[in-house]
């Protein structure tokens, strides 16, 4: 089996504004149709990031990665 590294872009809009996290995941690779795919423990960091950009926690969302916060450049 062979892993390789993937960036992975995980979006929330919050009450407090727009983030984008990007964090660095391990994609599992093997011979089966189901390849590539996610570790569960990389699908708990993911899940993670989520649940802290849910709430606002920009520090704690930080610990997985590069946050973002995302500015609408025109109004329609």
């Amino acid at each position: 089996m062979k892993q390789r590294k993937k960036t992975k872009y995980v979006h929330e809009y919050v009450h407090e504004g727009r983030y984008v996290a990007e964090v660095e995941v391990g994609l599992l690779e093997n011979e089966t149709g189901w390849s590539p795919y996610l570790s569960i423990e990389e699908a708990y960091k993911l899940d993670g990031v989520r649940e802290a950009l849910r709430r606002g926690d920009v520090e704690s969302a930080a610990k997985y990665g590069r946050i973002y916060e995302l500015r609408p450049v025109a109004h329609p």
